[in-house]
């Protein structure tokens, strides 16, 4: 069998098992009258299955996730590159308005 259907039929086992756990809790602890109203009433067990299988789903499907991400490669190796050089301040001169392109702009403005 290959590994990846061999790893998916494991996670799925565990994430309904862990349903099973999940509404047994919620049964036997009667949270929402749950427990009454699966062990109480006459289709009660269609509940509990619904309750098994969508949560079976959820679980199983977050637990085969969970497996998936916990494969990847952790990489804390420097990723390379050289440290940047310090920046070092250089002395630049402003243009004069008599300067550049906009000089002529500048001068009709300035003699208002």
């Amino acid at each position: 069998m290959p590994k990846l259907v061999r790893l998916y039929i494991v996670n799925v086992a565990i994430g309904f098992a862990l349903s099973a756990l999940f509404v047994a809790a919620l049964v036997g602890l009667n949270i929402g009258n749950l427990g009454h109203l699966v062990l109480e009433t006459s289709n009660g067990w269609i509940g509990g299955l619904m309750l098994f299988v969508s949560n079976g789903v959820i679980f199983a499907g977050a637990q085969f996730a969970i497996a998936v991400m916990r494969q990847a490669d952790h990489d804390d190796s420097p990723r390379g590159g050289l440290k940047s050089p310090a920046l070092v301040p250089v002395r630049m001169r402003a243009a004069t308005p008599t300067q550049g392109p906009g000089a002529r702009l500048d001068r009709k403005y300035l003699k208002r």
